[in-house]
Formats: structure tokens, sequence, C-alpha cells
């Protein structure tokens, strides 16, 4: 099996090497073969991790689903899915909690569930949440195998699953959504696919505010496809520039949504999340709240953040220096700016990172090259990796007093 390094941004196949329906169809099927393999195994992982929790809830007398279902920001997308925006809590002048900061998408998707099934408010966020969940790990077994192989598609996917703060996963939040969206955009902008790829970057944008990491993603590919068209004296087609122009959609209309609310419709939104306690500022805010914890050795979870938050750093430059694909670097690049670059609950930033998923892709190739040379070191790692997430995770949900 061959696995050699990708261009930045892939070439459109010669006219003469289009397949045929029947190639096109059998290559479909492999796809939806493997990645259900890739599901199956990353439901495993999750399934472990829940059963973790639930001992551990249910030694401090507490109800698993209601923590998984009905905790922290989920209590906020629940009451939007129930009654629409509106909902405001002011603690001080300069204090007042919001619901228009949270983006629309992942209640209007539990709008639906309730309306069409009997479930209840948190059964119905988790039913959306393992359902995206499910359909961003095939995503990200479809870019991890399109580009290196199977095998690195799979063992992405694994550690995704198993990363300390994946218990999210399993939780009535929006990580899942914007994950599935993204990693699907993605695979599409690699296939060269632009229209599919702007219109899941336009979801992506509704379901958080860093979504617009997949619209930077699909515009940089884009402009960068037209250019080597454009050098070549070649014609692009008008879908290239239209799956790009589709791609900022989603975002740019909540944004916009909320600042005609707010009477400012530029800035609205972002008075909003600065009224949470979280704004842009560079860094500053965080290298002030990482110079305070180092010296004061503040709480175990915020220790934990910060050496996650310094280890996508590190698997960032990884992933520049293996020369992947450009979209995934702009996708992977933006998400870490914003993370690095906001002020404010420093303790939710490895949550933040989980739709980075590209980051992995350094540790999976040599995950599996380990697989290959001595099978048992990749399983102690494995192993320790479970360990961690499901042990951490329960850890999370149901002893710490931090928002996730």
């Amino acid at each position: 099996m061959s696995h050699a390094s990708p261009t930045l941004v892939p070439a459109a196949p010669a006219v003469s090497q289009e397949p045929g329906p029947r190639e096109r169809a059998r290559a479909r099927l492999s796809l939806l073969t493997a990645s259900g393999v890739a599901l199956g195994v990353f439901a495993v992982t999750r399934i472990a991790g829940i059963a973790v929790l639930a001992l551990a809830a249910w030694t401090r007398d507490k109800q698993p689903l209601a923590l998984l279902g009905r905790s922290w920001d989920s209590v906020w997308y629940l009451g939007i899915a129930a009654h629409g925006y509106g909902r405001t809590l002011a603690f001080e002048p300069d204090v007042i909690h919001s619901d228009l900061a949270f983006f629309p998408l992942y209640p209007a998707l539990v709008r639906v569930v309730t309306a069409l099934t009997p479930f209840g408010g948190g059964a119905a966020g988790l039913l959306v949440s393992w359902t995206a969940a499910g359909v961003a790990a095939c995503g990200i077994y479809a870019v991890g195998a399109r580009l290196y192989g199977p095998g690195v598609g799979t063992v992405l996917v694994v550690l995704w699953g198993l990363l300390p703060h994946s218990v999210v996963l399993s939780m009535a939040y929006t990580e899942p959504v914007l994950t599935a969206f993204a990693a699907w955009s993605l695979y599409a902008v690699l296939a060269g696919n632009w229209l599919w790829a702007g219109g899941l970057a336009t979801f992506a944008g509704l379901s958080r505010p860093n979504g617009i990491a997949v619209a930077a993603a699909v515009i940089a590919a884009a402009a960068c496809e037209a250019y080597r068209i454009r050098r070549r004296g070649g014609r692009f087609s008008h879908r290239l520039w239209t799956g790009a122009a589709l791609a900022p959609l989603g975002w740019t209309a909540y944004v916009l949504w909320v600042g005609r609310r707010k009477d400012d419709l530029l800035g609205g939104y972002f008075e909003v999340q600065r009224l949470w306690g979280s704004r842009f500022d560079l860094g500053r805010g965080s290298l002030h709240f990482v110079r305070g914890l180092l010296v004061r050795g503040d709480r175990f979870v915020f220790s934990v953040a910060l050496l996650i938050v310094a280890l996508a750093v590190l698997l960032y430059a990884l992933l520049v220096a293996e020369r992947a694909p450009l979209p995934l670097l702009v996708y992977s690049g933006v998400l870490l700016l914003i993370t690095l670059g906001g002020s404010g609950f420093f303790e939710s930033k490895p949550r933040f990172l989980l739709p980075a998923f590209p980051l992995l892709i350094p540790l999976a190739r040599a995950l599996v090259r380990t697989a290959r040379a001595r099978p048992w070191h990749a399983t102690v790692v494995v192993c320790a990796l479970a360990g961690l997430s499901f042990g951490y995770g329960a850890y999370l949900v149901v002893l710490a007093q931090t928002p996730l």
C-alpha cells in the first residue's frame, strides 16, 4: 500500500482517467464498508467510555444520562430548542449571559427530533450528538484513508475517540455536529466536489462560532485551485467559486442576525460574547491566565488544559512539517488560532480543539508504522490512551466542578 505525500491541493483528474459509473459505485461501496468498520471501532471506544462514566456516576448517586444530556452548555441549547432565543442571565453589569451566544443548528436539530419522536429534550440532544459523532467518525476515516490509506484512516478515528476530552462526543454538545460537517466538507474539497464542500461548510458555520474555520479552508483551497488552473491557461468551472461563496454564508448569516437584534449589525454578536467573558485578543488573556496558573499551581483541570493546548501547537507544527494538504492546514490552523487567541473559559479550550482532527494525523501515521513493526507497543499505547480518556472523562463530568 503506497502512502505517498499528498499535494497541497489535489489536482482534478484528467478527462481520460475519469472513472465510469460502475467504478464510482464500486469505490463508494468500498468507502462505505470501510467507514462502517471505523464507525464500529469508534462506537466501541465511546460505549466503553460511557460505561466507565456510568460506574463513576452511580458511586456518587448521580444519573449518567442526566449528566450527559443536561450539563453546562447543554442546558442553554435545550432551552433554545424548547423556547427559542431570548434567555438572559445578568450577574454583574459587565457579565451578562445571553443565549444569543449559541449558534442555531444544534437546537434546531434537537427541536426536529423532539417533534418527530417521543424523546424529551435531553434524550433528543443525545440522539443528535451521538448520530453526529458517528457521521463525523466516518468522515474522519474518509479523509485519512483518502490521503494516507485505510490503516491511517481507522487509527485516526480511534485517536479522535480516545482524546482526553472525547467524553464531550457522548454529551449533548455541538462539537460532534461541527466535526461531522467539517470532516465531510474537507473530504469534498479533497475530492474536488466544490458545491458539496461549500454547502457543508455553510452548515458547519451554523453549528458553532469556530465553524468559520471550515469556510476558511474551503475558500483557501478554492483560491489555490483557481490560481493553479489559471497558471496552466485553463478555465475553471463556476462550481469552484459557487462553493467558495457558499462556505461562509451560515456563520455570516447568524452573526448578522444577532447584530440586527442587538441594533449593531457588525458588532452585536461580538458584544454578546464579550459580556460572556469571551473575546479575541490575540492571546493576551490566555497568556495572563497561564502566567497565573504557573505561579499559583491552580486546579488540575486547568493544568491538563494547558498541556493539551501545548500539545496541539506541537502537533500542528508536525502537520505542517508533513506537508499536509492546504485545506487541512488552514482548517486546523484557524481552529488553533481561535482557541489560542480567545480569552476566557481556558478550561474549555481542549473542547474547542476537538473538531481539529487533522492534528492527529502525525500521531496516526506514527502509530500505524509502530503497529507494523512492533504490534505490542502499539497495543500498549492505545490501551494507555483509552485508560486516560475514560478516567479523565468520568472525572470531568462526574467529579470536577469546572465548566466543560
